[in-house]
């Protein structure tokens, strides 16, 4: 039988954390202090034994919304795409998520529950009474030669990475220095194209860079046209085998010249050189299939001490997401296409 048990932050071994095969970069120490400095919550690490012997941890944040202390790993909106489990081989993912339950609640005491998990199936939430949702989501494998990858994209797609390069269009990578700026600056462009604001807020791009960057797990990057102005920025962390696509903005004055696309090809190779065999795409908006993808969906796991707990976190969510779908679905009728491109990676 599994049992949690949290750690003293100052006594955690990182390294040994880090270790871990199916660790990723959501997980570390300087990611979980960053989400925990914009909710206003407490980092949890718990280390999993069964029988006295550890065999994993998990790692999530304790935070209260309208006083309800709950524990997200992650929480939608903190654009943190997966927690949930470090484990050892062939130690089951069900029988740890059980653990969290009990742990949850009756050791934190927390009132909610939320966990997304890359390895844990739909069928083994359901079984074990958690209320699913389902994110579908696109990859781009890296562990292939530079060549197999651009081959594998839409001729489309090929062409406009050329057309940015005969236009002039260079790729950088960016120093933490004013990019936070610049980036938000352009994400705002992006958002306004569909009459909308951006779902998070400057200080969480600030707070993102100054948390995450020191530790090398955090690629900024810039894209400059023939003379030399910023047109494009995009922000992609990563460690072990998986980056991710968080977000990106560009000034709509420039598209012509396709810096998206060239931006998001310099990022592929950043992380491929640095031996990460995963491009997570950060959600399966249309626009990102022309990039030589595999489609797979994650099951987010939510649970309550008490129905009338479950029900006012999705009327909460509903209150907040649905007017923004309105908005986005009025604009997309209004001028006849039939999907707009997402202004980020992650929720």
């Amino acid at each position: 039988m599994l049992t949690l048990e949290r750690m003293p932050l100052d006594e955690i071994d990182w390294q040994t954390l880090d270790a871990f095969a199916d660790r990723q970069f959501h997980q570390r120490r300087h990611w979980l202090e960053f989400v925990a400095a914009f909710t206003g919550g407490e980092v949890v690490v718990a280390e999993i034994s069964d029988g006295g012997q550890a065999v994993g941890y998990f790692s999530g944040i304790l935070f209260r919304k309208f006083g309800i202390p709950i524990l997200g790993s992650p929480f939608r909106g903190w654009t943190t795409a997966y927690l949930g489990f470090n484990l050892e081989p062939g130690v089951s993912r069900a029988a740890a998520l059980q653990a969290l339950e009990a742990f949850a609640f009756r050791k934190l005491g927390a009132w909610h529950l939320e966990v997304t998990d890359r390895h844990i199936t739909h069928e083994e939430g359901v079984e074990l009474g958690f209320v699913p949702r389902t994110y579908e989501g696109y990859l781009t494998e890296l562990d292939r030669s530079e060549d197999e990858i651009f081959a594998n994209m839409s001729s489309a797609c090929r062409r406009a990475i050329r057309k940015s390069k005969k236009e002039g269009v260079t790729v950088e990578e960016a120093d933490p220095e004013g990019f936070a700026i610049e980036y938000y600056e352009q994400l705002k462009d992006v958002f306004a194209k569909q009459e909308m604001t951006p779902t998070y807020s400057f200080d969480r791009v600030k707070k993102l860079i100054e948390f995450i960057h020191p530790s090398g797990d955090l690629l900024l990057a810039r894209v400059r046209n023939r003379d030399g102005l910023c047109i494009a920025t995009g922000i992609y962390p990563g460690f072990g085998k998986m980056t991710l696509f968080w977000g990106n903005g560009s000034l709509r004055a420039h598209q012509n010249v396709r810096p998206n696309e060239a931006l998001h090809w310099f990022a592929m190779q950043h992380w491929k050189t640095r031996g990460v065999t995963e491009f997570d795409w950060g959600g399966a908006a249309s626009y990102k299939a022309k990039y030589g993808v595999r489609e797979f969906t994650v099951p987010a796991f939510r649970k309550s001490r008490s129905k009338s707990i479950q029900y006012a976190r999705d009327l909460a969510e509903r209150a907040y997401y649905y007017p923004r779908w309105i908005k986005r679905r009025r604009h997309v009728k209004r001028i006849g296409v039939p999907d707009v491109v997402e202004p980020g990676g992650v929720r």
